[in-house]
């Protein structure tokens, strides 16, 4: 039998489908326990590569007979290895993540949303390893990208397979858990790269303000950027409406949570303007408007096409950061027994600053892991 090299696209749709298959992880137990592939059809066990040198012949009991198996390691050498030495000893229906949990950390899937008023669509760009949401907001020939993460040629190739032109990048906030691409991606098209002015004290390069009331035309469709100023993650977070359907919450609104605080050391001063954000402007809004987050933090809020998405009137009833009626609770909830926060999250922030300038494969291992954005619980 020959070994098959499995993509992460390939992985992604079978996640998104609910497809039922069988993981055998080869990292060290530290980074599976840390961050793993998730999914309502997935099994998994750990194995580290180490306790198998000898052979595998210790494992094959907990392996299945009739499922797929996926052997993952980090960059996909070690499962390589792994895979030969279970195909040796007669497994058969056997793959390997191609580019091992790093290709799957990069992975962006493409995820159309729906049609605009006036002609174009919008597409969620998934990054499903990490939990990161990008937007792409197309219209007559013109195109706005939102929260845009570091891997820029995705982007850039999906707007000229398309014949667009990418006029604007937008960041919502200054991002902690992953590297920005917006500036790059701006620089690299020509277009206008924008940012709220109050998360920008610290940048070291030139952006647009993007503020209340200026709103971006991308085509025929209007990102409109009032009355949103909703502060809560950061000082500066910025909610967008596009083309009155769709409500773009940056790291505000989660399907399943909402935004921690804490991520600039500053979770106390800012619980209140959270609050008022969540419980006071959003309420203002129309029940109907379709919320996109900037990330997920559980793999139950991909819907049945792999978009994250949920009317505003629903997250009001369902969601647990949105019913938390006395104040004094709301404040504890947001500020203690949070999840560790992101990892390299300080460099990060430099980075996106501009302040450091780190290598590809620095900024690579700097967004290893799991996205923390969200209070959970």
């Amino acid at each position: 039998m020959t070994l098959r090299a499995l993509t992460a696209s390939e992985l992604t749709k079978k996640v998104i489908s609910k497809e039922k298959f069988f993981i055998l992880d080869v990292r060290n137990k530290g980074d599976f326990d840390d961050w793993k592939v998730e999914g309502e059809g997935v099994e998994i066990i750990n194995v580290p590569y180490f306790d198998l040198l000898d052979g595998v012949e210790t494992i094959l009991d907990q392996l299945p007979k009739d499922k797929e198996i996926v052997v993952i390691c980090a960059k996909e050498g070690s499962s390589i290895m792994v895979a030969e030495m279970l195909i040796e000893q007669g497994i058969q229906n056997i793959s390997y993540l191609q580019g091992g949990m790093r290709a799957w950390s990069e992975h962006l899937e493409p995820v159309k949303l729906g049609d605009l008023k006036d002609g174009g669509e919008v597409y969620q760009f998934v990054r499903i390893g990490k939990g990161c949401l990008s937007y792409y907001v197309e219209s007559n020939g013109e195109a706005a990208v939102i929260d845009t993460v570091r891997t820029t040629e995705v982007f850039e190739n999906f707007a000229k397979e398309r014949n667009a032109k990418i006029i604007a990048t937008i960041d919502t906030h200054l991002h902690a858990d992953h590297i920005s691409g917006g500036r790059k991606l701006a620089e690299k098209s020509g277009a206008n790269y924008f940012l709220p002015e109050k998360d920008a004290g610290e940048v070291t390069f030139d952006y647009h303000k993007l503020e209340e009331g200026q709103d971006i035309k991308v085509g025929t469709t209007n990102i409109a950027i009032q009355p949103l100023y909703s502060p809560g993650h950061t000082i500066g977070s910025t909610s967008l409406i596009i083309d009155d359907q769709y409500l773009i919450t940056g790291d505000i609104l989660f399907i399943e949570s909402i935004g921690r605080p804490d991520l600039a050391g500053k979770a106390e001063d800012w619980v209140s303007d959270l609050r008022n954000t969540l419980y006071n402007r959003y309420k203002e809004l129309s029940n109907e408007l379709i919320v996109l987050p900037a990330h997920f933090g559980f793999i139950s809020e991909l819907g049945d096409n792999g978009e994250v998405a949920a009317k505003l009137g629903d997250l009001f009833a369902k969601n647990p950061g949105l019913n938390i009626e006395d104040e004094n609770e709301f404040r504890k909830t947001v500020t203690e027994n949070l999840p560790p926060q992101p990892n390299s999250y300080q460099e990060i922030r430099q980075t996106n600053m501009g302040k450091i300038t780190p290598s590809e494969d620095e900024q690579r291992e700097m967004e290893i892991g799991p996205n923390r954005c969200a209070v959970h619980g």
